[in-house]
Order: structure tokens, then C-alpha cells, then sequence
């Protein structure tokens, strides 16, 4: 029996659904029952009526599974698998922005640690939060942790006050405008597509920008045959299955996050094996970080206007 085959049989045995992110390795986005972006991964986890999930992506999306899923066992193959992003915001900052400013909103990016989620109003993706701060009651926005994805919302609805947090990603933030430049000098032909959380020289630069998600629809829709890919080099996998008769191209090695690669087969073996390592969060903090999330399924879904919250 192969190690897939294995896997795949210890799946039948423990009732198990194995998600995974866009970012990590194409040999667990193979065997994957569901490959996404965290917002799409979210809406999986709540929905699959598995009683265990085996979530390959950083802690942040294991907890996020987990306040989601009380009554189930979400395993987590790399427990070590820690987004520094995610710890560059503190309890401390959110309550000075709350007594500096009347009328406001935290909103947090999904990319964030349980006990920073339970303090904050709503949670958001790249792929939806600039329909939720745009249809927030709040002239206010606090929007933590990414600094880039937050100048990015900012930009697009200049008719909030959207004060920014200084944490970013370091994979996005490792690629440079230059570095894009000297790619395209070799490729002229080939678009620049780039995810908001790079820095705002190199969103500038971009034909498309776009979530994880929509980036790879976009090079399955376009006309254009080449494209420089602005993001972690994880999502080629998808890509090339979606337009496998497309180029893409990245601009250096730094364009893998280490954290998203620490998912192996063995690993997801392992955890399936021996029901561990689990995804803990306390009741205490699941019951106040399960209200941001729930508003951010609920709130990204709607058509209209979202009515105004009790903040």
C-alpha cells in the first residue's frame, strides 16, 4: 500500500476530510478531498459533515476550524506551522485603538490568532473584505494584522477612516518591484498578477490583483499566455492544472513561506494514525472568536447593504 493509499484508507476509517491551502505542497494539494484560500476553507470546515478534520495549513487556520467546529476533532499535521503575521498585533494595541476612537470597527483578517479574532467585530479574506468594510455601518476601521491588505482596502473605499496595523507577510513583502521588472525584461509578453498583501510598489505594477482564489481563475479566463505571479510559489500547482498551457513565472526563491511547507504525507499519516496533534481552543475563546467568524460567513454571502451591527 502506498503512502497515498494509506492515507486515503485511514481517512475512510476515522470519518476524515483532509483540507488544504493553496500554499502548501502540491503532494498534500493531491490527496486533498478540498484545496483553497482561507476564506473558501472556512465555509468547508463548517460545512463537511466528517466528524474529523485534518486541516494542512498554519495553526491559525486549524483554530479557525476548530471555534467553528466544537464537536469535532480538528487535527493538525504541523502544529509548529506558526503565520508570524498572525502574532503582529496584541491585545494592548486593539484596546488603545478602542478608547482612541469613537464608533469603531476591528476588523480582522482571518490571519490571526484566536484570542485576537475574540477581540475583534468581524473577520475578513482577501477575498471579501472590501465588500464587508465597505458595507460596514463604522466610519471607523481598525484593520489588523496585514498592513499592506489593509492600505489596499483603504485605497479602495477612501471614504473610511482605516487605520493600519504594521504587520505584513513576509512572502509578499520579500518580492520586489525591481525583481518583477527584471523578470518582465526577460518576458515582456507576460502580465503581472499579484495578491493585495504585497507592498504597495508592486501592487502599482500589477495587470490584476486579486485573492489567492481569484488569481487563479483570472489565468484560467485570460487571453494572456505568460504571467509574473506575485504570490506564494503554491498556487503553480492549481494554476497549471487550470491553464496548463500557460507559463508562469516568479521572481526569487523567497516566495515560499517555510511554515506552509513544513505539511508532509508522512505527517498527515502520522496525525491520522495517532488522532494528534489537535487543534485547542478554549471554550472561553471559541464562544467570543466564533462571533467575528460566523459574521464573516453570514455578512459575505449577503447581497445587500449589512445592517449595522451592535459593535
Amino acid at each position: 500500500m502506498t503512502l497515498t493509499e494509506e492515507i486515503k484508507e485511514l481517512c475512510r476509517e476515522k470519518d476524515a476530510v483532509i483540507l488544504a491551502h493553496y500554499y502548501v505542497d502540491s503532494s498534500i494539494q493531491a490527496i486533498a478531498d478540498y484545496v483553497g484560500d482561507s476564506f473558501y476553507l472556512a465555509k468547508v470546515a463548517k460545512s463537511v459533515p466528517n466528524k474529523t478534520i485534518v486541516f494542512c495549513g498554519v495553526t491559525f487556520m486549524g483554530e479557525s476550524a476548530c471555534i467553528l467546529n466544537p464537536d469535532k476533532t480538528v487535527l493538525m499535521p504541523s502544529p509548529d506551522a506558526v503565520c508570524p503575521m498572525a502574532l503582529m498585533i496584541d491585545k494592548e494595541k486593539i484596546a488603545e485603538m478602542r478608547s482612541t476612537y469613537d464608533d469603531l470597527a476591528v476588523v480582522c483578517y482571518i490571519n490571526s490568532m484566536a484570542d485576537v479574532k475574540e477581540l475583534s467585530d468581524v473577520c475578513v479574506t482577501s477575498s471579501n473584505a472590501l465588500k464587508i468594510v465597505r458595507n460596514l455601518p463604522n466610519h471607523n476601521i481598525f484593520f489588523i494584522p496585514d498592513g499592506n491588505l489593509g492600505r489596499y482596502v483603504a485605497e479602495q473605499i477612501p471614504e473610511k477612516n482605516i487605520i493600519l496595523n504594521p504587520g505584513f507577510c513576509h512572502v509578499h513583502a520579500s518580492i520586489t518591484s525591481q525583481a518583477i521588472m527584471n523578470c518582465f525584461k526577460e518576458h515582456p509578453a507576460a502580465k503581472i498578477i499579484a495578491h493585495p498583501e504585497c507592498r504597495k510598489d508592486v501592487c502599482d505594477l500589477a495587470d490584476y490583483l486579486g485573492s489567492t482564489k481569484e488569481l487563479i481563475e483570472y489565468v484560467a479566463e485570460d487571453d494572456a499566455q505568460e504571467y509574473i505571479v506575485c504570490t506564494e510559489k503554491g498556487v503553480l500547482y492549481k494554476m497549471e492544472q487550470v491553464a496548463p498551457e500557460k507559463k508562469f513565472y516568479f521572481v526569487g526563491a523567497s516566495q515560499i513561506c517555510p511554515n506552509m511547507k513544513k505539511m508532509t504525507l508522512e505527517k498527515v499519516r502520522d496525525c491520522l494514525v495517532n488522532m494528534s496533534p489537535v487543534a485547542v481552543v478554549s471554550e472561553e475563546t471559541r464562544l467570543g472568536a466564533s462571533v467575528p467568524l460566523d459574521r464573516m460567513l453570514e455578512l459575505a454571502s449577503q447581497n445587500n447593504v449589512v445592517p449595522e451591527m451592535a459593535l
